[in-house]
């Protein structure tokens, strides 16, 4: 205070105006460990009213009389005119006064139907003091609050003590379960421990029958039944079938002693039928079957020796019946790798033999009798097998001519079994030849047809390959059928007679050939003939554009041909004496009498000869031995004249 009175304060409120607080602030201790706030706890009380200003201002707005003084110089005249400068008129003291109060209030009434009385408020300052004036009267306030807090800290050891009983609680329910447990895993130990009593007590019972010479199949399939039936957890833990399969073994040997397993298949099924049920704990592991497991050891050891003896010394391969009649019945019963070395030790080595001694010539029975049998068991492992077969059958068909059916039993139940490559291989170079030959010496004839050299082409329409045979019928069927219908057309013929002719020719050729669609165009084109020569028109010549360019191009080669002739003649009359031709000029003539070009191919050797070109086909000319070798599907084989003009018509790959 003595700071603010040396300051100039002269007592009431703080402020440039005084509207300030006139009484200091009140200090109050507050309780301990009370917040802020705690409880509706009240700082202080004795707050300090604000003084009224009105009078203050009012006071000084009174007129005060000031002498003018003529030194204006000095200090004390300096400050008298500081504090005239603080003079208000009347009126600004008024509007200071109106903005100070703000806007007219306007009185209206209240109602308080709060209580058991309605009351009438001009003021809501008043509102709640009644209940103000309750609250505020709390008798011993640090009393109630020092209960306030024993009763939290309570609260707070009763929420501790209770989460510890919870604890406890369940710590007692762990406890419990896991005293269960433990119990239940000790009874089951003790039934274990009282079921492997049980389970050596038959085990000795067996070793005492057996050590007496009593023991039997039949109670020892007794005694391996209960066991697993009673005990069938232990029988799996402690492999208990291993142990009967030692005690079973010598048994079932003495079964199957002298037994011939091709004779009479189906002896002793039942016993291992038996025997597998209860060896066998889980019947899908037999995919993944093991060739230690003790099933596999007992027929192993049991049946698999019976069935290779009687195999390598009794069975033939010619007739698989025996052998597959076994299989038929054993096959669920034998192990993956018992079967299998059975295929490989018994079967297998048989059929090659078989094969390589195998003459389609002489034998009646057909091969695909004795080795198709198979395909369902040895499948892939056959492919060894083909090879050999197709290098037989193509000997064989060396000398074969179409009009022999036989051929066509013997192949085409292997057109399936054949990759179509190796298929095809087979049939161009067996078959598709004799074929041709055929159809070149067939003869279309409306007047006295045969059709004995067609049916016998035709009946192979479905084993060779379908292009081969298109061409063919192209080459050596429609050209002549295509001849014959022009001539007929020319002469006036029966038109009814003619479409006889042409639907009796469609119903002859099979129906996989009328599919395709170069024969249905080859029909066609008779067919357009057919209808020209019905409506009045000229009848074209078939294949008179193409003859006309191929003649052009064998006159120009005839020409030629004749021009080395003439000098070859003016050469000999130059001589003494006529030389003797030599074979490779015969060879040249030849071609040239035939339209085809003979030339040598550069730089192309074949055991130190030259390779010539024979129309389409590459020769060699062996003048020493006087030989012919043509090159036929990258083999070289002796041919004559002949066949070399009449392998220009074999369709296939250009031959080099």
């Amino acid at each position: 205070m003595r700071l603010l009175e040396k300051m100039g304060y002269g007592g009431g409120g703080l402020g440039r105006n005084a509207q300030g607080i006139v009484a200091p602030i009140e200090v109050k201790l507050r309780p301990k460990n009370m917040g802020m706030g705690f409880n509706d706890y009240e700082e202080s009380k004795n707050l300090p009213k604000v003084v009224d200003i009105s009078q203050q201002i009012e006071e000084k707005a009174k007129p005060v009389s000031v002498k003018k003084q003529e030194n204006l110089w000095k200090k004390h005249a300096r400050t008298r005119d500081k504090e005239r400068e603080n003079i208000i008129t009347p009126d600004e003291l008024l509007a200071m006064k109106a903005e100070a109060e703000g806007p007219p209030l306007v009185l209206q009434k209240v109602v308080d139907m709060r209580g058991p009385q309605v009351r009438v408020l001009t003021n809501l300052e008043n509102l709640n003091a009644e209940e103000k004036a309750r609250e505020s009267d709390v008798p011993m306030p640090e009393l109630q609050h020092n209960i306030r807090l024993l009763v939290d800290l309570i609260e707070l050891d009763i929420q501790k003590i209770d989460k510890d009983l919870t604890n406890q609680k369940e710590s007692v329910v762990v406890l419990q379960l896991e005293k269960e447990m433990l119990q239940k895993k000790a009874t089951q130990e003790k039934k274990q421990i009282d079921n492997m009593e049980e389970i050596l007590k038959i085990l000795d019972t067996v070793e005492e029958e057996h050590n007496s010479g009593r023991l039997t199949l039949e109670i020892l399939a007794k005694f391996v039944t209960e066991l697993q039936g009673r005990y069938d957890q232990e029988y799996k833990i402690c492999n208990l079938s291993c142990i009967a399969c030692s005690y079973a073994l010598p048994l079932l040997i003495r079964v199957f002693q002298g037994w011939d397993p091709l004779q009479n298949p189906s002896y002793g099924v039942d016993v291992i039928i038996l025997w597998k049920s209860l060896l066998q704990e889980d019947e899908q592991n037999e995919i993944f079957e093991d060739a230690a497991a003790p099933y596999s050891q007992l027929v192993n050891e049991v049946v698999f020796p019976a069935v290779r003896i009687a195999g390598i010394n009794t069975w033939q391969a010619r007739d698989p019946e025996p052998m597959l009649r076994f299989l038929e019945l054993w096959e669920k019963l034998l192990p993956s790798s018992v079967l299998q070395s059975l295929l490989d030790m018994i079967v297998m080595p048989k059929l090659s033999e078989a094969v390589k001694s195998w003459d389609p010539l002489r034998e009646t029975i057909p091969i695909h009798v004795w080795i198709h049998p198979w395909l369902p068991l040895l499948g892939q492992k056959l492919e060894s097998l083909y090879q050999a077969i197709r290098v037989t059958l193509g000997n064989a068909l060396q000398h074969w001519h179409p009009g022999d059916t036989s051929a066509y039993t013997i192949l085409s139940p292997w057109k399936t079994v054949f990759d179509a490559a190796s298929w095809e291989q087979l049939i161009v170079r067996s078959i598709l030849p004799k074929l041709i030959t055929v159809m070149q010496e067939f003869q279309v004839n409306p007047a006295n047809q045969k059709l004995d050299q067609f049916y016998a082409v035709m009946a192979w329409a479905s084993a060779v390959p379908i292009h081969h045979m298109v061409s063919l019928l192209e080459i050596h069927f429609f050209s002549k059928w295509h001849q014959v219908l022009y001539h007929w057309l020319c002469s006036s013929p029966n038109f009814e007679e003619v479409m006889q002719w042409y639907l009796g020719w469609k119903e002859l050729i099979p129906s996989e050939l009328l599919a395709n669609e170069r024969v249905r165009h080859l029909l066609n084109i008779g067919l357009d003939m057919m209808n020209r020569a019905v409506e009045g028109l000229e009848v074209v010549q078939p294949g008179v554009k193409e003859n006309i360019s191929f003649l052009r191009a064998r006159e120009q080669r005839q020409f030629e041909a004749q021009i080395k002739a003439g000098l070859a003649q003016q050469q000999a009359a130059a001589a003494d004496g006529v030389p003797e031709m030599s074979l490779k000029e015969v060879i040249e003539a030849y071609a040239q009498e035939h339209g085809l070009l003979f030339t040598p191919k550069p730089g192309r050797l074949h055991n130190h000869h030259q390779i010539y070109s024979f129309g389409s086909v590459s020769v060699v000319v062996d003048s020493l031995n006087q030989k012919v070798l043509a090159q036929v599907q990258g083999q070289w084989s002796l041919v004559s004249l002949e066949q070399l003009v009449q392998m220009q018509n074999i369709p296939g790959p250009r031959r080099r």
